[in-house]
């Protein structure tokens, strides 16, 4: 059975799975009875998109002392959101008197996230990462998508290496949000990318795809998919106000609906493929269907929000728990090793 972890894009909604992921990691070390049980030994391949790119990177990035191993707990990954939330959607004095950048540049600086992506990740490359992964983005200038894919690695050679740095970078470079990241390859070739979440904000179907390829040509039955969502979006617009928004009006719902329709397009597709062949237990699907108190608004970081949504993710975990302790009687049995062509 080849385990894996997929985890949405929503920017500080990342929280929502972060808490997810965090109890997850407590529940595996009861089981195993082991303290520093951590979440990257237990599943054989992980997919992110934007912040959930950043949480994959994360949870499988090796400790200096021992690359063997993972530097972050679940609990330590999630910290990079509730620190430094607010410094990543920060706007400046003069944004917020004149409430004009969002129309004629990026809203917000990207000098702060690649401050705190380089204080977590340093120089610590792709192809160093501990399992098979694939984090998503968009390529502008070749019009494609991107797969950052550590196991392409041994293929492509310094060509599909990057640091994570830049991984993270550009599977979080949201349209009108950050601008463009042009990040470099290790052998030295450049890409102007944007967020993986303008094609895939839920990844799983690109792992299924993915480790569908691999040696051994496991299907759904040979496969288990652990999905977690960054909170359903229930923001409805009014017709009469839609109908004359014009061009400059519909630039904001347009990514946020077809971010949240490509997750729930992926999910509906996953959900056909498994029972289709009467294995549906081998796909999870966690995500809340109601954000609660908090704010739908993937860069509002505020206090108040931050707390709302780390609330909102130790509530999901709550009400998932018996699927929690399912999950983790399925990725402790012995692990497989995913292995590409």
């Amino acid at each position: 059975m080849k385990k894996i972890l997929s985890i949405d894009g929503g920017g500080i909604r990342g929280l929502i799975p972060g808490q997810v992921l965090v109890a997850l990691e407590k529940k595996l070390q009861l089981k195993t009875k082991d303290p520093d049980a951590r979440i990257a030994s237990y599943f054989d391949f992980f997919a992110g998109t934007s912040t959930g790119g950043i949480l994959t990177c994360l949870l499988l990035c090796p400790d200096e002392n021992n690359p063997q191993k993972p530097k972050f707990s679940a609990e330590e990954a999630v910290d990079l959101y509730k620190n430094n939330g607010d410094r990543i959607f920060n706007l400046s004095f003069l944004s917020k008197i004149l409430n004009y950048k969002s129309f004629f540049n990026e809203k917000y600086a990207s000098r702060p996230l690649e401050h705190i992506l380089n204080q977590y990740f340093g120089d610590i490359k792709l192809s160093e990462l501990l399992k098979p992964c694939l984090i998503t983005a968009y390529d502008i200038q070749e019009r494609k998508t991107h797969f950052f894919a550590k196991h392409d690695f041994p293929k492509k050679g310094d060509g599909g290496d990057f640091f994570i740095r830049d991984v993270c970078r550009a599977t979080s470079a949201a349209p009108t949000y950050f601008e463009a990241a042009l990040i470099r390859s290790i052998s030295g070739v450049t890409y102007p990318m944007i967020d993986g979440g303008m094609y895939a904000n839920n990844p799983s179907l690109c792992a299924y795809s993915e480790v569908r390829n691999s040696k051994g040509d496991p299907t759904s039955k040979d496969m288990f998919i652990v999905s977690l969502g960054t909170g359903s979006e229930n923001r409805s617009y009014n017709y009469h106000s839609a109908k004359n928004w014009g061009a400059m009006g519909w630039i904001k719902p347009s990514i946020d609906i077809m971010m949240s329709g490509a997750a729930e397009t992926t999910n509906y597709h996953l959900l056909k493929m498994f029972s289709a062949n009467g294995n549906d237990k081998n796909y999870c699907r966690i995500q809340p269907s109601d954000l609660r108190n908090a704010d739908p608004e993937m860069d509002n970081a505020s206090e108040q929000n931050v707390q709302a949504l780390i609330e909102l993710g130790i509530k999901t975990s709550q009400d998932c728990s018996d699927e929690l302790d399912k999950i983790v009687d399925m990725i402790h049995l012995d692990m497989d090793i995913v292995e590409f062509d």
